[in-house]
């Protein structure tokens, strides 16, 4: 195509002299009539391109409908996993087929700009590159847009080390780690791709308050072990009550307030800066829900909780236990 178009370009400035009355010069006329045959064959191959991209970009939303669905199924076995059920929760397979599909919308991209130049340089009137460009542009940053917000998932779900305590049950003042994965294995070198995380940022009225301890961001530099993806680890975190202004006391103890301590669910939130191809997004995912307790008496009720949610909620920022259901 773009041969196509210099081809066109030189002839027209070579043999089109604007203002010259050449009407009665018959090789003029032949000249004329081969660029308008070279003009004819440049537009149909421009609409030619324009319609394989359509068609490329519907395979890509139907690729992207069958990921949306393996991925579905992933956080289902993951959050049976949590509950003790053996379940496969590995994510390279998931992380090939992302990468993949986000590979080539990130090459349609920088083909659609090689259009653009090409429409700048050479243009004329119903130039189908001048209509559909921009149309297929928006449509193309929709996609990889939803593609890599969904790409972003907990590998792991917050957790003590302590094998014997329960995933989804994090205690105060003691460590816990959870870890966050990009599916999509591209990012831009020269960017600096910060990671953050944040409990109950939605802010939940009636739940305690917490703050994270320790660093509450890390930032992702090219060289932590690309062959390994694009992880952020969070490691040796604790968290840290807010006392409540006008009481000088905890918010509320274990019997107070809508909730027992036991029966509140808290999230993490994790939020990356995202940048590839002139694309910057931030991108944003959440931890199951999960309780915090203050001490080991509590642990038995705490994970009662965790486990009737897990089994009757699916939403995982629903802001307590699902009630049972009726008869």
């Amino acid at each position: 195509l773009e041969d196509l178009q210099d081809t066109f370009d030189f002839c027209f400035k070579v043999h089109y002299l604007p203002g010259a009355d050449r009407t009665s010069d018959p090789q003029y006329a032949q000249q004329a009539q081969a660029l308008q045959s070279k003009l004819q064959i440049l537009d149909r191959q421009r609409r030619e391109v324009l319609a394989q991209m359509q068609q490329l970009l519907g395979r890509s939303e139907t690729l992207q409908d069958f990921l949306q669905q393996e991925l579905g199924a992933w956080r289902e076995r993951q959050q049976r996993a949590c509950m003790g059920a053996p379940a496969d929760t590995r994510l390279r397979p998931l992380e090939t087929w992302f990468t993949e599909l986000g590979q080539g919308l990130f090459q349609l991209l920088q083909l659609l700009r090689a259009l653009g130049n090409l429409q700048q340089k050479v243009t004329y009137e119903r130039d189908p590159l001048k209509a559909e460009t921009p149309l297929l542009e928006q449509r193309l940053r929709e996609l990889l847009t939803y593609l890599l917000q969904s790409a972003f998932v907990v590998e792991q779900q917050p957790s003590m080390p302590n094998p014997c305590k329960r995933p989804l049950v994090l205690r105060t003042a003691s460590k816990f780690s959870t870890r966050a994965r990009l599916l999509i294995r591209l990012h831009d070198r020269n960017h600096r791709m910060e990671a953050k995380i944040h409990i109950d940022r939605s802010g939940r009225p009636g739940f305690r308050k917490f703050n994270i301890l320790t660093s509450s961001s890390k930032t992702l530099l090219a060289g932590d072990s690309p062959q390994d993806g694009l992880v952020c680890d969070f490691q040796y975190l604790t968290l840290k009550e807010q006392k409540d202004s006008r009481s000088g006391k905890g918010s509320k103890g274990a019997g107070e307030g809508p909730l027992v301590v036991t029966e509140e669910l808290h999230l993490i939130t994790f939020t990356l800066a995202y940048a590839y191809c002139g694309l910057e997004l931030e991108l944003q995912t959440t931890s199951l829900p999960f309780v915090i307790i203050s001490n080991n008496n509590q642990l038995s009720s705490a994970w009662a909780s965790i486990l009737w949610f897990n089994m009757l909620s699916h939403n995982p920022k629903a802001s307590g236990t699902p009630p049972a259901p009726g008869p």
